[in-house]
């Protein structure tokens, strides 16, 4: 297990804290029955921002912090241990990464914004039910001094009530990413209502008039940029996921504690202990390649990509695996909306497809083994 600099251990314990005393699991519950049409409490924004978290990976001249991945992981950690939502992902994770590596005129103008609560952002780019970076049918096409943007885009994350979009399309046969107004004529937002009850939305580009300023990362850059985003989201998705399995594997193991049957505690069968133990490794090794993978980041390693890709397969896995041992431990109760082991396992089926399964990134890392 790593121990924790002393500021990542500042940055955890005041995470732990501030989410269980103010965004717990009872917290969503009671947004998810209230129909809440953003998910998640704007106010949160604000205090994430006031903590320091929404300018987590920024730096300083962006308006940021710069506590870098690691420290966004940890704080994720315990969102999915609380269930907490709120655009964090979207926003100070991925958004901020778009314009940290981008630069230029958005980067400076709206990276403060971001950092200080004001704006949320999410990333417009996958096209069908599964996560294809690579497929990108939304196209752009210069028009004078700017863009035409037409195209489609499915599970954008956040997207219902985002300030902004970045839109990932093709330009002359290349990848771009642009900068684009939800409420600009021409685009249309419905809302997807995800597994876990949090805020997504179909958005389509018809026509959308774009100025030369939207291009944040063009041709010569754009594959770059939206691939160190990439990475900082599957890193802390995979952060978060782990968060959410040592909820439900922390609350499965208090079960088999309490619990009796033929007069004695379930945790006593050697059965149940063997499976449990098993669990407990599979975190704890996830943990610590989770960790890898940010600290690679953070770092500026060469091996970072693939970390990501190898953290995120891995605690979907895990996560899997906790909510259904959890499920199974508890025998019919635990398929109850009561228990909130359903609703860790909604969460955690969610984090799994976004950015891609285990599955696809297992294939990206066979495929470079040359397997």
């Amino acid at each position: 297990m790593e121990k924790l600099s002393e500021d990542h251990a500042m940055v955890a314990e005041a995470a732990a804290g501030f989410l269980a005393q103010n965004h717990p699991v009872a917290a969503f519950r009671a947004l998810r029955d209230s129909g809440a049409p953003l998910g998640y409490d704007r106010a949160i924004v604000g205090q994430m921002a006031g903590m320091g978290w929404m300018g987590v990976v920024l730096p300083e001249d962006l308006g940021g912090v710069n506590f870098g991945h690691r420290a966004a992981g940890l704080i994720a950690g315990a969102m999915g241990r609380n269930l907490t939502a709120a655009p964090f992902l979207s926003t100070a994770v991925i958004g901020a990464s778009v314009l940290k590596h981008a630069g230029g005129p958005v980067a400076e103008s709206w990276g403060p914004k971001l950092a200080a609560g004001e704006a949320v952002v999410a990333l417009a780019m996958e096209e069908g039910a599964k996560h294809r970076p690579d497929r990108i049918a939304t196209e752009a096409r210069r028009e004078g001094d700017g863009f035409v943007l037409n195209g489609r885009k499915s599970f954008v994350v956040d997207g219902v009530g985002a300030d902004r979009l970045i839109v990932v399309a093709t330009l002359d046969d290349a990848p771009a990413l642009f900068w684009v107004d939800p409420t600009a004529a021409g685009v249309t937002v419905v809302p997807q209502v995800l597994l876990d009850h949090r805020n997504a939305a179909l958005v389509t580009f018809e026509g959308v008039g774009l100025d030369g300023a939207a291009l944040i990362a063009g041709r010569e850059n754009a594959r770059a940029v939206l691939a160190a985003a990439l990475a900082a989201g599957r890193a802390v998705t995979a952060a978060e996921q782990l968060g959410v399995a040592r909820a439900a594997a922390e609350a499965t193991f208090d079960y088999l504690r309490t619990r009796k049957q033929f007069g004695m505690l379930i945790g006593s069968f050697q059965a149940l202990q063997h499976r449990a133990a098993d669990l407990y490794c599979a975190i704890e090794q996830t943990d610590s390649l989770a960790a890898a993978a940010l600290n690679a980041l953070d770092q500026g390693a060469d091996e970072g990509e693939a970390l990501s890709r190898a953290a995120k397969a891995r605690a979907a896995l895990v996560g899997r695996q906790a909510t259904e041992e959890g499920v199974q431990m508890h025998g019919g109760i635990g398929m109850t909306d009561e228990m909130d082991l359903g609703l860790f396992m909604k969460r955690d089926r969610a984090l799994s497809e976004f950015l891609g399964d285990a599955g696809h990134h297992t294939d990206w890392l066979l495929r470079q083994r040359g397997l």
